[in-house]
């Protein structure tokens, strides 16, 4: 019987409604064909397993998205690289530097419920055992009206409605992986002190909107430009580009660590980097996000998520496929190839113009 891939106690749906808690785990493969063949038994099994979890509460809402990196991709998988899946290109600009960390796999469980959450993490890592090595762990909470830990709300420029499976899920541009999503994470830290001394005003020229009634504020037509407008990605068609954000806020008081966790899936990888150098080269070149003052990016890694089928029916490596990770090549042919900027910029360069 095929699995089911809607609801609670699915894999694959970074579509699903945003929760209250997620954790966003990244984990690294261990060398040899035993780890190899360890992660695609429970990967391959995950709509199975997931399911003797959430079936304790079905209104908890559990979901978990696996995405593979580049350099796990051919470990795990005969089938062919997508389009656009590469290694995190990190972004250097002049005062801020996106860096690229390491990661095969993501794991992003989310639920309503943390002790569903908790629960499903301690029996994934069991079964992963000694064939992955946590990287990082970062758990988020929903904090408030959806804000974050600056006080604004965070993810208003998400799609709705239809616009979701257009704006994340890849189509037939790419029908080998059709249903599947580039998933980008960053953890950002920010010194909560320096950002509440700014006056509110401040505050909000930086973001691009208000804080208390989260209303747009004006783009600027040259010059400094806010985090908004930086983040609103047009091609040169003038098509909107849109991603869907599951950030979370995470951190501990008494450690006084706080921070946001960045997931973006995009159908478009180069969506997702095109905003990336906006917010730290600048556009203008120089003209940063002011945002990155008082929120640092400690990590950046990009995976694709297969669709929940996908999978599923994950096909086997082929003989001689690696034992250990082997980054893809720079360069190569098609949309493997890197710009000369370095950037991702696959298919057309996009101009960009003036959200969060």
């Amino acid at each position: 019987m095929p699995a089911d891939h809607e609801g609670a106690g699915a894999v694959q749906r970074p579509t699903a409604a945003l929760t209250s808690h997620a954790t966003f785990l990244v984990v690294e493969l261990a060398a040899g064909a035993d780890a190899v063949d360890t992660v695609r038994d429970v990967l391959t099994s995950l709509s199975e397993s997931i399911k003797a979890v959430a079936f304790r509460d079905p209104d908890g809402t559990l979901t978990c998205t696996v995405g593979i990196g580049a350099a796990a991709w051919p470990r795990l998988t005969s089938a062919s690289l997508p389009r656009e899946l590469r290694p995190f290109s990190p972004v250097v600009g002049a005062a801020h530097t996106a860096p690229a960390t390491a990661g095969d796999l993501l794991f992003h469980i989310r639920a309503e419920r943390a002790d569903i959450v908790f629960e499903f993490e301690r029996q994934l890592l069991d079964a992963l055992g000694p064939a992955v090595r946590v990287v990082d762990e970062t758990i988020g909470f929903r904090s408030f009206d959806r804000r974050d830990l600056l006080g604004f709300v965070d993810g208003t420029a998400n799609p709705v409605g239809p616009a979701v499976p257009e704006a994340v899920l890849v189509g037939d541009e790419d029908a080998d992986h059709a249903g599947g999503s580039y998933v980008v994470v960053q953890k950002y830290v920010h010194p909560l002190s320096a950002w509440r001394a700014l006056p509110t005003e401040v505050q909000e020229a930086i973001l691009g909107r208000t804080k208390a009634e989260n209303i747009e504020l004006p783009d600027a037509d040259s010059g400094q430009r806010s985090h908004k407008t930086l983040t609103t990605i047009v091609d040169d068609d003038g098509v909107e580009h849109s991603i869907l954000r599951d950030n979370m806020p995470f951190g501990s008081p008494g450690r006084g660590e706080f921070g946001t966790y960045f997931a973006g899936y995009s159908r478009h990888l180069w969506v997702i980097q095109r905003m990336l150098e906006r917010m730290f080269i600048g556009d203008p070149p120089g003209l940063h996000d002011r945002l990155l003052d008082f929120s640092t990016a400690l990590t950046g890694s990009v995976f694709f998520a297969p669709s929940g089928d996908g999978l599923d029916d994950l096909p086997a490596p082929a003989d001689g496929a690696p034992a250990a990770a082997t980054a893809p090549a720079a360069s190569g042919d098609g949309a493997a190839s890197a710009p000369p900027d370095g950037s991702l910029a696959i298919g057309g360069r996009p101009d960009a113009k003036g959200s969060r």
